[in-house]
């Protein structure tokens, strides 16, 4: 049950990415969380858009280059470092191609993976723990699982 949230200042993105970009930031988390690729994991992989006015986002250079947080919310034990890594490569990437930079500007992405403790995630009235959500994956595991996390 992750979440992805990208805020950017308005008109950082391109037509298409800004079309895209939400899709795409959500199946880098999935896939790096490990999740079977199932219609029921797609739907619990939120993915949020915010656009910040025009000068609502600056720095202390005067650069006027517009930066780009994506802040993901995971399970605590839900990415190992090596997942954490491949997520914030990954999103970084995602994120660069949806404004139309090369590889070059990446300084301009920052990526915040906050883990959510054990006990402190609920969903439909009730409390999901980690484990509760490790044995839905394995009870859908077959079912379109990607090979690739």
């Amino acid at each position: 049950m992750p979440k992805i949230q990208l805020t950017v200042p308005a008109g950082a993105l391109t037509a298409d990415g800004r079309a895209s970009v939400q899709r795409v930031l959500a199946q880098v988390l999935l896939r790096w969380e490990g999740a079977p690729d199932t219609e029921f994991f797609r739907a619990q992989a939120w993915s949020y858009l915010h656009e910040l006015p025009e000068g609502a986002q600056t720095t202390a250079a005067e650069d006027g280059a517009p930066r780009f947080l994506v802040e993901a919310t995971v399970p605590q034990g839900a990415l190992s470092e090596r997942r954490k890594a491949g997520l914030v490569g990954d999103a970084t990437t995602a994120v660069l191609d949806a404004a139309g930079l090369p590889g070059s500007e990446a300084a301009r992405v920052w990526v915040l993976i906050h883990e959510q403790p054990d006990g402190t995630w609920g969903a439909g009235g009730a409390v999901f723990r980690y484990a509760d959500l490790v044995a839905l994956a394995q009870g859908q595991r077959g079912q379109g699982e990607r090979a690739d996390a």
